[in-house]
């Protein structure tokens, strides 16, 4: 669906956004209303009040929920599945025995963090978290305290990766469309990454974790009962092995890597696309499908030695019952974010910025930190951004590492101020069991400071070349 041609100015589209939002969590944090219900109903209202014709509200609505939920949905539930026969059979402590008996029990927070930014080079956010998610609760569990201490650095990581670094979508769409270096934008985005997670979501998360305490959920992998005890009784009797579990989390990495690369490749056009080999890599490296192969070699080897395809399907079967109001809060997040990208407020504001009398690497984070504030995607405001100022880099001529820096500002501008319209802000609170305010307090913050050290980097570099 195309966006609407705006019936106001920027300035009025701007207020009804922001109106839309203080109503919204008005709603969740005053009136106590489902998360879910308000989403629906402020996007509905948002989308009558910046003038969508009523016959097209139900097909933008559509919009951003079933294309959030069609890309959540599969990730969390093939996800939670892996997570509960790592769970039950006893494979998460395993892994977590391993690693902090290698770190040390003080480091477990950086040592999550650590393997996050390794598994997050070609894994989306969303997919790695899911996938990390019982690692980071089995360690949670063990050493007690507040959960955004071990939760804030992986899922940091994870975010810091898919906003900062090729092959990922943004970053690479920004590049293009800036005609820079994708492979030297690589290079200079994976240290700032790296940097901008110890100093603005590592070291924020000890300060976070100590002030605010944030209880380990039991919905997702915590104790069983009824007959979800029965289905997993007896299958951690004899836990797997630590290569056997990282062998496992392994497979989607390299699946999934596979298909990153080969795409990258086809962009460069270093390789030929449509190659038989090359589809083949794409569909078994999408990442549903990936993760599909990941649950189906988990039951070979995690299940099936210990339990009958009976046990594993009714264990599996009580796994996904609690994650509905996960998917449907997550794409009722992607519904109203949707609404607000087909407004036109992100169009508006690009017309509006585009000719801003300020040093260009400045002018990248500011567009891309409006254009997130106002529709939620990261990668729209990367893409977006991108665009917006393709004109002005052109015309200074600016060589590939300046662009790259520039690919890093708009990243940077692309994730501080995570709030309630982006679909990936419903996902930290859901599976974190947070409420809408205590997730505006710790993920909304990490983010920002995530974001400004990425810019201040980009900026320092920028101004000493």
């Amino acid at each position: 669906m195309e966006a609407i041609d705006p019936k106001y100015g920027t300035g009025v589209l701007l207020l009804i956004a922001a109106l839309s939002v203080a109503l919204l969590l008005v709603l969740i944090i005053v009136v106590k209303l489902h998360a879910f219900i308000s989403l629906v109903l402020v996007s509905v209202v948002t989308a009558i009040a910046v003038g969508f014709p009523l016959v097209d509200v139900p097909d933008a609505l559509m919009f951003g929920f079933a294309d959030t939920l069609g890309s959540v949905a599969l990730l969390v539930a093939f996800g939670v599945m892996l997570g509960r026969l790592l769970e039950v059979t006893g494979g998460a402590q395993v892994l977590a025995d391993t690693l902090i008996g290698r770190f040390g029990e003080k480091r477990a927070p950086f040592a999550l963090g650590v393997a996050a930014l390794l598994f997050g080079f070609p894994i989306f956010f969303d997919a790695g978290l899911v996938v990390f998610l019982p690692i980071i609760l089995t360690v949670a569990r063990r050493f007690g305290g507040s959960l955004l201490f071990y939760g804030l650095p992986a899922a940091g990581a994870f975010a810091a990766m898919h906003a900062i670094v090729p092959p990922h979508p943004g970053p690479v769409a920004a590049t293009t469309i800036l005609q820079g270096s994708i492979g030297l934008t690589l290079l200079v985005g994976v240290p700032v990454a790296v940097a901008s997670w110890y100093v603005g979501v590592y070291l924020v998360s000890k300060f976070l974790g100590r002030r605010i305490d944030v209880s380990v959920p039991d919905v997702l992998l915590g104790e069983m009962n009824g007959g979800e005890k029965d289905a997993g009784e007896g299958l951690a009797t004899k836990a797997p092995s630590f290569g056997t579990v990282l062998g496992l989390l392994l497979v989607p990495l390299v699946l999934i890597s596979g298909d990153t690369v080969v795409d990258t490749l086809v962009a460069a056009g270093t390789v030929e696309e449509g190659a038989a080999w090359v589809d083949a890599l794409g569909l078994i490296g999408f990442t549903p499908v990936a993760l599909l192969i990941t649950v189906l070699v988990a039951i070979v080897v995690l299940g099936r030695p210990r339990a009958s395809m009976s046990r594993i399907s009714s264990l599996l079967d009580g796994a996904l019952g609690p994650i509905c109001s996960i998917i449907l809060i997550t794409g009722a997040g992607g519904m109203f974010g949707g609404v607000l990208e087909l407004s036109g407020i992100g169009a508006a504001l690009s017309d509006s910025l585009s000719g801003l009398g300020m040093s260009l690497v400045v002018q990248a984070f500011v567009i891309a930190t409006l254009l997130r504030v106002a529709q939620g995607s990261a990668t729209v405001a990367l893409t977006t951004a991108g665009g917006v100022i393709a004109p002005a880099v052109k015309s200074a001529d600016l060589g590939d590492f300046k662009i790259a820096l520039l690919v890093v500002a708009i990243a940077a501008g692309a994730t501080v101020l995570s709030h309630v319209n982006d679909s990936g802000f419903w996902l930290v609170s859901r599976f974190f069991e947070m409420d809408v305010k205590t997730t505006l307090k710790t993920w909304t913050v990490m983010e920002t400071t995530l974001g400004l050290t990425a810019f201040a980097v980009a900026a320092v570099l920028w101004a000493v070349t």
